[in-house]
């Protein structure tokens, strides 16, 4: 086996847990969570930092993650929530390859900056001002969450809005994996940044005016588990 087949076979991974899926469509739910390591993108509110520098964190046989999910899906997990970080900074197809035998759906949490790689059953869109999303994202993700901090978040969720329709009109198939969003769209979703009294202000304001969009919280942080 030469060096960059196994480097393909391992991903740096900064943490596993089997927790409740905290935000956005699927809250509440039983999950088991996959960090890896890695992020080019920067957001200055990241709650993950220590996530970004993928050289710090040790890489993992994908095979021993597959068996970890398994055990987390017999413990009660009802999907797998590939995370960072910035997954797609990496080539998911080979980790997905592995993941599809713990029989559990794949979900997965992306920026969208990068070449959507991998099949997942749901995908989570999270897209930042700084860094837009490429339109193949757009086209594939079955929700759209917006983090807010100010005015110009709103406007960018509705620009984002927007654009998921010019992009899956140039996008014929929808989304790879079972449960692809029908032609209304992915879930608009807007969360306001954690302690930001601005933010929630804006978001709460936004979803009371327009009803195409939902309100999203992290309440796994107010309930204090991981």
């Amino acid at each position: 086996m030469t060096e960059s087949t196994s480097a393909a076979l391992t991903l740096p991974v900064v943490e596993t847990f089997h927790s409740l899926q905290g935000e956005g469509a699927h809250a509440g739910r039983s999950a088991f969570f996959l960090r890896l390591g890695g992020c080019a993108v920067g957001c200055p509110w990241c709650d993950t930092k220590h996530s970004w520098p993928a050289e710090v964190h040790p890489r993992l046989p994908l095979a021993e993650l597959a068996a970890t999910a398994s055990s987390a899906g017999r413990e009660g997990a009802g999907f797998v929530v590939v995370t960072g970080g910035e997954p797609l900074h990496h080539d998911l197809g080979p980790l997905c390859a592995a993941l599809a035998g713990t029989g559990l759906p794949l979900h997965l949490e992306t920026s969208g900056v990068d070449p959507l790689t991998g099949r997942f059953n749901w995908i989570t869109l999270s897209p930042k001002r700084h860094r837009p999303p490429r339109p193949e994202l757009l086209a594939a993700c079955h929700e759209l969450k917006v983090v807010v901090h100010g005015e110009e978040d709103l406007a960018f969720a509705e620009a984002m809005a927007q654009a998921v329709g010019a992009a899956r009109a140039a996008h014929a198939g929808g989304a790879p994996g079972d449960g692809a969003p029908g032609g209304d769209g992915p879930g608009l979703l807007l969360q306001p940044g954690w302690q930001s009294p601005e933010g929630q202000a804006l978001a709460i304001a936004h979803v009371r005016r327009d009803p195409r969009w939902r309100l999203s919280l992290q309440s796994h942080k107010w309930l204090g588990v991981r």
